[in-house]
């Protein structure tokens, strides 16, 4: 068992928000079916999706919540696990989206939702092209997910008061918003000139991994957690002050997992992030290096092997040990130290209780050490 594993089962966390979403997805089935038989498989999809992942953002926002004051047992802790349950659908959706934009062919170690129905519609026979089908069921199925987690918000904050239920109806929108905002901003950085200013290309990645992924992985879950249990001004300024330089640490680490990870573990293919092109603050440290040094060839690999899906797993792992080589890797574990310094450092002076502190401690360290 991970240490992730192990402080996410704790207080039952995993357990509760795993049925309350199995709840949804089983409320949602006959909905579906209702509007139209051919609608099952979008249920039997979404369920596929909830069924994995580490449930870290729920464990976020509620060892959040208990450590600005709320106490297990309580009706307003299964809101907080209610909330937990929003935030894994919403990251559901953005997995839908983000799988199609990227192309990517598989998540957590089984194909990809655009590759599911796209092999359905050609083993049926349908009419029409089978990968158009599959990314626009995808989508759709991005979207029914969004709606999904807005009905668990709204259902979730009824128990608080007015002036709680609107300061996390705000986080919580302010969230979607940058999230989405920072998935264009990817796929700006995507068609953008790369390779010849690695400094402006590192500040472009640094830019997509905060309005991406920092900020809804760790910063808001933490803030909504704190929010929920009646923070004031200063206390929230505080949790965004740990909770965004370790999200931004969090997602560095994703980028490393995604050339060096084992598929094992990551259940994704060594190297897809190579194929996919993924423009992350790895390669451009990695293209800075080679600019600084003159290195001409391993630009010439960069630019050719970035986005290549033709790559096959030597040529992944020549191209990955050639980053590595140049010191790019170093950089990225040391940025992610400094940040993770920086985020544990506030967080030991956050004004919170001892117990919910070292949780989010321990939190935090999973998850910028984690290796899946």
């Amino acid at each position: 068992m991970s240490p992730a594993t192990a402080l996410v089962d704790a207080e039952d966390l995993r357990t509760r928000v795993d049925a309350l979403l199995t709840e949804h997805v089983d409320a949602l089935l006959p909905e579906l079916v209702a509007a139209g038989q051919g609608a099952a498989p979008l249920a039997e999809a979404l369920g596929h999706m909830l069924g994995g992942g580490k449930r870290l953002r729920a464990a976020f926002c509620y060892w959040s919540w208990r450590a600005h004051g709320g106490e297990a047992g309580s009706p307003e802790a299964d809101a907080v696990l209610r909330v937990g349950a929003a935030l894994e659908l919403f990251q559901a959706a953005a997995l839908f989206h983000d799988d199609v934009m990227d192309d990517s062919d598989t998540r957590r170690g089984q194909p990809a939702a655009h590759r599911r129905f796209a092999a359905r519609h050609a083993a049926s026979g349908w009419a029409g092209d089978a990968d158009r089908f599959g990314e626009s069921a995808a989508i759709l199925l991005g979207d029914l997910a969004l709606v999904a987690s807005e009905r668990e918000m709204i259902r979730a904050v009824e128990v608080f008061e007015p002036r709680v239920r609107t300061g996390a109806h705000g986080v919580f929108e302010r969230m979607r918003t940058e999230v989405t905002v920072g998935q264009y901003l990817d796929l700006l950085a995507q068609v953008l000139p790369w390779g010849e200013d690695p400094a402006a290309d590192e500040a472009r990645a640094r830019e997509v991994v905060i309005a991406k992924a920092a900020r809804y992985s760790v910063e808001h879950p933490l803030l909504l957690g704190a929010v929920l249990a009646g923070a004031d001004a200063s206390a929230l300024a505080t949790t965004s002050a740990y909770g965004l330089p370790l999200g931004e640490a969090f997602q560095l680490r994703d980028d490393l997992l995604g050339v060096f990870g084992d598929p094992a573990t990551t259940g994704k293919p060594a190297g897809d992030d190579l194929r996919e092109g993924k423009r992350t603050v790895l390669v451009a440290r990695a293209m800075g290096h080679a600019r600084a040094e003159g290195d001409d060839d391993l630009a010439a690999a960069l630019l050719a092997g970035l986005g290549d899906r033709d790559l096959d797993d030597a040529a992944c792992r020549a191209l990955a040990d050639r980053i590595d080589a140049s010191g790019a890797v170093a950089d990225v574990e040391a940025l992610i130290a400094q940040l993770s310094a920086r985020a544990f450092d506030a967080l030991a002076a956050a004004p919170m209780r001892a117990d919910g502190r070292e949780m989010l401690r321990l939190l935090g360290r999973a998850a910028v050490d984690r290796r899946a």
